[in-house]
């Protein structure tokens, strides 16, 4: 089917209707407004709106349907899998709706979709509270939430949807609406790890916790050479790991010549990262033996300020480098698994990439599985594998070293992802039922309620009954 075409007329009557803007090609802003933190991503839409509140997004929801225009949604952007925004379609850009308010004394935060960590941690730990984001600030709110949330607090306070008390969205017929517990119960239920399916959210309202403002944190690198003795002892750590400590491990080159000197700067490295949701005393006392795994290179563990720690990863994942992510819930960290992490990582084509564990458990599985969407509750650890590099004529050896990782490392798993770290949307219909069992066919019941038409479809897409996939995200009606 031909895109369709929006004329002048269209556009300039559509941005009438909006506070916000209406950016289309050719304009001087059209090449920044497209562009995404991922910089394999070059898309070239239709029309980009960047709405100002819940009316704009109801109005662009509204002229896309009556428009047959393909719709992708941006939040704070920083999205691996690009479906931030798409060809010959509209944008619904809601980067400019970052508002967070706080309310101390019932430790809950209103947060708009457009906002990013930062901004919810800036305006949190003014109060000494927090709700479990990301690892690198700037990663938007929405879709982090929507795929689950995992993070520096995850396994104190659990994960990001864990925390939702309710969610704002406008859904595929311009229907604006609050999800909660209280009301449309079933949609809250999907909502909390089931992805962009069922509508834009405009804004979500989470609980808080007593964090910061300063912290524990342990940030310690070790040679290569000792990982498997060393992934060892951390395995036994994590299997009584003090309540409230959150740990991740990632190997690669990880060359900083700001931390490292002479060969240790290109030498193969893994570092140990995590945090304690606690007091400092107790933190530092409690994460103690991750620094001694044996004879670190580097240890900046320490005590400091909790947005601090959460901006540590930031400048390892500058806007426009190229990036290609996937992702296996592990069934543990036997010898063969620890043995294949470190192959994977010395194959790594890119000295930037790195192949990532993190550690799962703690408030995570304490959640009842059929309370939420969210998939990956049975799983004591997350592999992530990241290829990140910074030239285009490198594009096919990164990937393929992604793709060849994950085919080795699916002996170890039961086959599921974790939708932030997807990648592309290879696999499609398969890996999402991989990934949520039986509960895919609750999700698919969801989609037929709100979403029928699949209208949100540039996600890691529930598809509804009555329609078959096609290519690209994009769907057909049967």
């Amino acid at each position: 089917m031909a895109p369709a075409t929006i004329d002048t007329n269209q556009a300039t009557a559509f941005g009438a209707t909006v506070r916000g803007t209406v950016i289309r090609p050719g304009d001087t802003n059209y090449d920044e407004a497209r562009a995404v933190w991922n910089g394999m991503i070059d898309k070239r839409p239709a029309l980009i709106v960047r709405c100002r509140g819940a009316a704009d997004v109801i109005a662009a929801v509204n002229f896309a349907r009556e428009h047959d225009l393909p719709v992708a949604v941006r939040g704070g952007g920083h999205n691996v899998a690009g479906t931030a925004v798409c060809d010959d379609g509209l944008v619904i850009d809601l980067s400019e709706m970052r508002g967070v308010r706080v309310a101390p004394h019932e430790r809950t935060a209103w947060v708009q979709a457009g906002a990013t960590w930062a901004d919810v941690d800036h305006e949190t730990q003014a109060f000494g509270l927090a709700t479990p984001g990301g690892v690198v600030s700037d990663t938007g709110v929405a879709g982090l939430t929507l795929g689950g949330g995992i993070g520096h607090l995850r396994c104190a306070y659990g994960l990001t949807c864990d925390n939702l008390r309710s969610v704002e969205l406008v859904t595929a017929d311009g229907e604006y609406l609050t999800a909660s517990e209280d009301e449309h119960e079933e949609l809250f239920w999907g909502l909390r790890g089931g992805g962009g399916n069922f509508g834009v959210v405009t804004a979500f309202e989470f609980d808080l916790h007593p964090v910061g403002p300063d912290v524990a944190t342990c940030l310690v690198f070790y040679p290569s050479d000792r990982l498997t003795e060393c992934l060892q002892a951390y395995r036994a750590y994590v299997k009584s790991a003090p309540k409230g400590v959150s740990t991740l491990v990632f190997a690669g080159e990880l060359p900083d010549e700001a931390l490292f000197e002479g060969n240790d700067i290109h030498r193969q490295k893994f570092a140990v990262m995590g945090c304690y949701a606690g007091h400092v005393n107790d933190g530092e006392r409690k994460l103690s033996p991750l620094r001694t795994l044996t004879k670190p290179i580097a240890d900046l563990s320490g005590v400091r300020p909790y947005t601090e720690f959460q901006q540590f990863l930031d400048e390892d994942y500058p806007d426009g480098m190229r990036y290609y992510w996937k992702s296996l819930y592990l069934d543990g960290l036997s010898a063969s698994v620890i043995d294949r992490i470190a192959y994977w990582a010395e194959a790594a084509p890119s000295p930037l990439s790195t192949v990532d564990i993190w550690q799962l458990g703690g408030a995570i599985e304490r959640v009842d599985a059929e309370e939420s969407a969210f998939a990956g509750r049975h799983a004591p650890f997350l592999l992530g594998v990241e290829a990140n590099w910074e030239r285009a004529e490198n594009d096919e050896a990164n990937v393929e070293w992604v793709q060849d990782c994950l085919n080795d490392m699916r002996q170890f798993s039961d086959g599921s992802v974790y939708l932030n770290f997807p990648g592309f949307l290879e696999g499609g219909e398969e890996t999402m039922r991989a990934t949520f069992g039986p509960s895919y066919e609750r999700l698919v019941v969801l989609k037929d309620e709100y979403d029928p038409s699949n209208f949100f479809s540039r996600n890691q897409n529930v598809v509804p009954s009555g329609t078959t996939r096609t290519d690209g995200g994009a769907t057909a009606r049967e």
